[in-house]
């Protein structure tokens, strides 16, 4: 089985895909569930040590992907003439570089997320992750599974430039909350999460999209498990409560469970750059949430660097 896909192929296929439709409603439940959930990380690591958030995170959802594969696989739901494929029909070598693409997408791009967020306020982090489709553009241009005109091209850029603002509005801290370092997380765990969708999205071709979450979940739940060890086992379990353990549930098998699901779909059907699109959104739901709940006053900095990015978010789209 080989792991390249033929680069006109595929936009050819792409540039078919029909307009809106199931795909992209699907992709505005998945925007919806990403933008609360800066809010609900952000709570939970108030509750929770941030490492040991994570590794309960991504290990939630590890299991819980595992078992709906198999309990999926054993009722021979998957039909026969399926195009998509399950663990059991991979090679060796594809279960490894998804593993290994899962230790990038599920372990560092989680680490520096959740590290970020909780570094810095919940609407920042927001509109950092909402500039995430221009990186992804210009990578799927890079790639050839895109292609982009000259307005898409100044859609980044102005993204770019949004990022920017609002990570220079983080360099000074108040309250203890906004910080550089934070948005500089953030702003890392956006390249993993670039490289990650461009490199994962010929597999959503190949792959069953249940199998492919469980065997990407896999891959950075390990890491990370070993990592969140020591911090999990010196957590005092008796002050979480039933609020903590709702945002773990949420920011596990509904976030990076159910709507990873939605994310692959768009992957396959739409291509990287129109998925990552919807990301525009996430801002605008955090920000919106952040702000009687977290009680996060939007900035000068954060209108202007909203402003700019859903600007070139929008001329991406286009």
């Amino acid at each position: 089985m080989t792991e390249s896909v033929s680069r006109p192929a595929a936009i050819a296929e792409l540039s078919s895909h029909p307009g809106f439709g199931v795909t992209d409603v699907l992709l505005l439940a998945m925007a919806t569930i990403w933008g609360s959930n800066f809010v609900v990380v952000k709570y939970a690591t108030r509750i929770f040590n941030p490492v040991a958030f994570t590794g309960l995170r991504v290990g939630t959802v590890a299991i819980f992907m595992i078992l709906f594969a198999l309990l999926r696989g054993a009722g021979r739901g998957e039909r026969a003439t399926s195009r998509r494929v399950q663990a059991g029909s991979l090679g060796r070598g594809v279960i490894t570089r998804l593993l290994l693409l899962g230790v990038v997408g599920n372990g560092l791009y989680q680490l520096c997320f959740v590290h970020g967020v909780a570094r810095t306020r919940a609407g920042n982090a927001a509109l950092i992750v909402g500039a995430a489709p221009a990186f992804i553009a210009l990578a799927a241009r890079a790639k050839g599974l895109d292609r982009i005109q000259r307005m898409t091209m100044t859609g980044i850029a102005l993204s770019v430039v949004g990022v920017g603002l609002v990570m220079l509005g983080s360099a000074k801290a108040g309250a203890g909350q906004t910080t550089l370092l934070g948005s500089i997380l953030v702003f890392l765990g956006v390249l993993c999460w670039t490289f990650f969708t461009i490199f994962l999205q010929p597999y959503t071709k190949r792959v069953d999209a249940i199998t492919l979450s469980a065997l990407t979940l896999i891959g950075g739940a390990v890491p990370l498990l070993i990592a969140s060890g020591p911090a999990i086992v010196a957590t005092d379990w008796s002050r979480i409560g039933i609020m903590g353990w709702m945002a773990l549930l949420y920011s596990s098998i509904v976030s990076m469970g159910i709507a990873y699901l939605f994310y692959y779909r768009g992957l396959r059907l739409l291509g990287p750059t129109r998925t990552a699109v919807y990301s525009n959104l996430q801002p605008i739901i955090a920000l919106l949430i952040a702000w009687p709940l977290l009680g996060e006053t939007p900035t000068i900095f954060q209108g202007v660097g909203a402003a700019t990015i859903v600007a070139g978010v929008f001329m991406t789209r286009v």
